[in-house]
């Protein structure tokens, strides 16, 4: 289940939002070429990833911000990155730019800080934007929980693509999360579900002195739980060239 686009496009330019894409996407070209390199690759992550047992011993603090900038793989930044530039617009609108770059660096250091609690004696070590990104969607889905977000749902052969409101596909996500959160800490690998679990729950908390701000449930009246702006329209557009029928 990927999210490919919203239906509310910001009221003005999310320069900050572009450049974290800008940046993420930059770094993570000036190192592709060594991922076949596996000496190289621990060498990164040693000077750069999280390492749960570094920061428990008071080392390392400094790569709860370089390790967001780094990803293991092209479908890794992708997604990231997909998700970031889908909801990142809409919140940097709310919160402005210096607003919004302040709340995206909170919430990843917030979300490797939780990864460390989960195992605070792990040597695995952890790269990627998502634990900011989930802060995102937490806030995200505070302020606009109708909002429209279309789905491309793929299941084996099937594919097909549904318009969903942001509080159905963003608490299916999380709920996701919760599940493999489930007996999975840091010293298993793999997918930092607590990172996201809590880079989510951190999101919602720091965004909510804005939804009070904005009038809390009564902002919910004023937008209908949408994003302050036009929806975009997304029908489909009919085509000039002319059909011949079948004799």
């Amino acid at each position: 289940m990927f999210p490919i686009r919203d239906h509310n496009p910001s009221g003005r330019t999310p320069y900050v939002t572009y450049a974290l894409i800008v940046a993420n996407v930059l770094i993570f070209i000036s190192y592709i070429g060594l991922l076949g390199d596996d000496q190289a690759v621990r060498e990164i992550l040693a000077d750069y990833a999280v390492i749960p047992a570094s920061i428990t011993y008071g080392e390392g603090y400094d790569t709860l911000i370089s390790s967001m900038f780094l990803h293991a793989g092209f479908m890794h930044i992708a997604g990231n990155m997909l998700f970031l530039w889908i909801f990142g617009d809409n919140l940097e609108d709310e919160m402005g730019h210096v607003g919004f770059l302040l709340f995206y660096l909170a919430c990843g250091i917030g979300a490797g800080l939780i990864h460390v609690a989960s195992a605070p004696q792990s040597m695995v070590p952890t790269v990627g934007a998502s634990g900011a990104i989930a802060g995102v969607l937490g806030g995200y889905l505070l302020l606009f929980p109708r909002a429209r977000v279309d789905v491309l749902v793929i299941f084996i052969i099937f594919f097909r693509i549904f318009s969903l409101p942001a509080f159905i596909m963003l608490g299916l996500w999380f709920g996701l999360q919760l599940l493999g959160g489930v007996g999975s800490t840091a010293d298993s690998g793999g997918v930092a579900y607590w990172a996201h679990i809590g880079g989510f729950v951190l999101g919602m908390v720091l965004t909510l002195p804005l939804f009070l701000k904005r009038g809390g449930t009564r902002y919910w009246s004023r937008t209908d739980g949408h994003p302050p702006h036009p929806q975009a329209d997304y029908g489909a557009v009919r085509s000039n060239i002319p059909r011949v029928p079948r004799r």
